[in-house]
């Protein structure tokens, strides 16, 4: 599940709401162990959901600060896809039959 938690800070263009609140959403499912939770936790996990997007949105959007410039999103997804790679190839060289 924490894969899918992306990196939002200092981007052109800035993260959308919706991209924070999916992040939002599954740090509430790592942090409960509940990928859809029942009946009686659904408002309880809503909830957590809309806050931990609130304070996400304030952390983004008002508060954090950087000279950096902003990354471009196509050359972050090339890098990522690079390291994947990697990591798939040392995966396949360490359990690959003798």
């Amino acid at each position: 599940m924490c894969r899918n938690i992306k990196l939002l800070f200092n981007f052109a263009p800035p993260a959308t709401h919706q991209e924070i609140e999916a992040s939002a959403l599954q740090f509430v499912r790592k942090l409960s162990g509940m990928q859809k939770p029942s009946a009686q936790n659904k408002a309880a996990f809503d909830r957590a959901v809309n806050e931990i997007t609130a304070i996400a949105t304030r952390l983004l959007c008002d508060e954090l600060e950087t000279l950096a410039a902003p990354r471009d999103r196509a050359t972050e997804a090339q890098r990522a896809k690079a390291r994947g790679q990697k990591r798939e190839a040392l995966m396949k060289a360490k359990y690959a039959p003798a």
